[in-house]
C-alpha cells in the first residue's frame, strides 16, 4: 500500500483518485511515499527517508525545494495548464478594469445611495457618465511575455477579441509553440514588446533568470501610458521602479495579484489578493492532475510534469519487474547497471533513459525480479541516487 500525505486543503475530487485498496491518504500520514500539497512550504519541513515524489497542485514550485530533491531523488511535480483557464479570465477581466470606468463607476453609483427620486437619479447619472468613459480592447495591442499554457491562453482570447498580440518567450518549448496561433508575433527581445503595447501581461516562472525582469530599464521601455498586469510571480517585478514609473507617468496602470505594501493604496493600481487560480474548476483540476501524476509515478514509474526530472514513459511488459533508477547524470552508470543485471544472468525486455540537467532516470524491464544481491548492488553504486523495484 502506498501512503500519500496531504498538506493544505485539496479537492476531494483529486482525493477520490486513489483508491482504498491501495492508498492511504491524510494529512496525518506518517511515513509517506508521497507529498500532496498546495502552498505549504516544504523548505520548514523534514524530509522523511521513505519520501519518493511530491505533487504540487498548482504550477509554481517555489514553496518546494526542487534542487534539494533531486539530489535525494525525490520527483517533484507540478500541474501546468490545469489552472490555466482560470488565470486566463481574471487577466481579462484585469484589462477590462483599466480600459472602461467600471470601478469608480461603480462608486459613483454607490454613493447616491441616499437619493430617492429614480428620474432625478437618472438625469444625473446622464450628465456624469463622460466622467467614466473608457476606451475598447479592439484594436489595441497586447504584449505576451511568456507563451506557455496561460499565454496561450490570453493570446487566444484577446485575438477573439479583436486585439494584436505580441509575444516573447526565450524559452518556448516545441509543444508550447504547436499551440500557439499563428497570428501572434513573435518578438525577437523583451524591449521591443514593451515599447509597442498598450497593454503587457505577463506567464513567466519564478526563477532566478526572471527575477526582476520588469526593472527600472524594462520600464523605460514601455509604450508611455501602458498597463502591466502580473497574474504571474511577484518576484517577476520590482516593486519600487513599478511605483517610480507609476509617479513618472511612464506607466500608466498597474494590475497584479500580488499586493506590495508600497503599492496596495496607488490610486493606479488594482490588487487582488492572489486569486488568479482560486476557481472550483481550477482546484478540481489541479488535484486530479497532481494525484494522477502520484499514481502513475508510483505504480509505472512514469515521470510527467517533473520540475527536476526528465519525463519519462515506457509501455509495460506482461509479466516483467520494473526498475525505476535515478541517478547523476554520468557517463558509465547505465553500463554498470547492465552490467549488474548480466551478471544475474536477468533478461532485459525493454528499457528507456532520459536525463536533466544533472540527472537521469532509467525504466528497465526484466523479465524476472532481482534477488536481493543484484538489487543491493545497483542501489549501493557510485553516482546512483536512488532505486525502486515496481
Amino acid at each position: 500500500m502506498f501512503r500519500i500525505k496531504t498538506f493544505n486543503a485539496i479537492s476531494p475530487r483529486g482525493l477520490e483518485r486513489f483508491t482504498t485498496e491501495r492508498y492511504q491518504v491524510g494529512d496525518a500520514t506518517e511515513q509517506p511515499d508521497a507529498y500532496l500539497l498546495r502552498s505549504h512550504k516544504l523548505q520548514r519541513e523534514a524530509t522523511p527517508r521513505s519520501l519518493l515524489a511530491v505533487a504540487r497542485a498548482g504550477a509554481g514550485v517555489n514553496n518546494i525545494p526542487v534542487s534539494d530533491y533531486g539530489q535525494q531523488g525525490i520527483v517533484v511535480f507540478n500541474t501546468p495548464g490545469a489552472n490555466a483557464n482560470a488565470v486566463k479570465e481574471l487577466v481579462l477581466a484585469g484589462m477590462l478594469l483599466t480600459t472602461r470606468g467600471i470601478l469608480p463607476g461603480i462608486d459613483y453609483a454607490r454613493s447616491l445611495g441616499a437619493m430617492t427620486d429614480s428620474a432625478e437619479m437618472h438625469q444625473l447619472l446622464e450628465r456624469e457618465k463622460s466622467r467614466f468613459a473608457g476606451s475598447e480592447l479592439r484594436g489595441k495591442t497586447l504584449g505576451i511575455v511568456g507563451l506557455g499554457a496561460i499565454g496561450s491562453m490570453v493570446a487566444d482570447t484577446a485575438l477573439a477579441l479583436g486585439m494584436k498580440v505580441l509575444g516573447f518567450d526565450p524559452a518556448l518549448s516545441i509543444d508550447a509553440a504547436w499551440r500557439l496561433s499563428n497570428a501572434v508575433q513573435r518578438m525577437e527581445n523583451l524591449a521591443s514588446l514593451l515599447a509597442r503595447s498598450d497593454y503587457v501581461s505577463l506567464h513567466v516562472p519564478a526563477l532566478e533568470s526572471t527575477r526582476h525582469m520588469i526593472d527600472a530599464a524594462a520600464l523605460a521601455a514601455l509604450k508611455p501610458g501602458a498597463v502591466l498586469l502580473n497574474f504571474a510571480r511577484e518576484s517577476i517585478v520590482d516593486p519600487a521602479a513599478v511605483l517610480q514609473s507609476l509617479n513618472t507617468g511612464r506607466l500608466g496602470r498597474y494590475v497584479s495579484d500580488f499586493p506590495e505594501p508600497e503599492l496596495v493604496h496607488h490610486e493606479r493600481v488594482i490588487a487582488t489578493p492572489h486569486i488568479g487560480a482560486s476557481t472550483e474548476e481550477s482546484e478540481e483540476n489541479c488535484a486530479v492532475m497532481a494525484a494522477d501524476q502520484l499514481i502513475d509515478f508510483l505504480e509505472n514509474g512514469h515521470i510527467a510534469n517533473s520540475v527536476n526530472y526528465p519525463a519519462v514513459r515506457m509501455d509495460r511488459t506482461n509479466g516483467a519487474t520494473r526498475l525505476a533508477i535515478a541517478n547523476e547524470n554520468v557517463s558509465g552508470v547505465l553500463g554498470s547497471v547492465l552490467s549488474v543485471l548480466a551478471d544475474a544472468e536477468l533478461n532485459v525486455i525493454d528499457m528507456i533513459n532520459r536525463s536533466r540537467d544533472t540527472l537521469a532516470y532509467n525504466l528497465i524491464d526484466v523479465a524476472s525480479r532481482p534477488d536481493d544481491a543484484a538489487i543491493n548492488a545497483i542501489g549501493s553504486m557510485a553516482h546512483v541516487i536512488r532505486m525502486r523495484v515496481i
